[in-house]
């Protein structure tokens, strides 16, 4: 298992050396531009760094590229929801390449449906 300082260290230069995709959703969810929800890019859940999270709802959101294995994927969003009661939506790069704002919508309309976990 990798220790807590080296997911600070990779999840650090993530950050630092972001997709193309990743950055063109990041300028879109950063400073609560999206329904006013705040959201963190590269975060630690567990042993698990994530693309952006938003702590207020509990909801992952992952940009996949063509590497992804769709069987795995699922399997660590499950449980993520098990242990953690967070729900995860995937995003393809060709959609936020392609359909910015249908992206944005799908993340809104599913943040917007989730409990608050507490208030802002």
């Amino acid at each position: 298992m990798v220790s807590r300082p080296e997911m600070l260290s990779r999840a650090a230069r993530m950050r630092r050396e972001p997709t193309e995709t990743e950055k063109w959703l990041w300028r879109h969810l950063s400073g609560s531009k999206l329904a006013g929800l705040k959201f963190r890019r590269q975060a630690i859940i567990g042993h698990r760094i994530v693309d952006f999270f938003c702590p207020a709802k509990g909801l992952i959101v992952e940009v996949d590229g063509d590497t992804h294995d769709r069987e795995a994927d699922e399997l660590l969003d499950r449980r993520m929801t098990a242990q953690y009661g967070y729900a995860t939506i995937r995003i393809i790069n060709e959609d936020v390449r392609n359909n910015m704002d249908g992206v944005l919508q799908q993340i809104e309309a599913i943040a917007l449906g989730l409990q608050d976990r507490w208030d802002q």
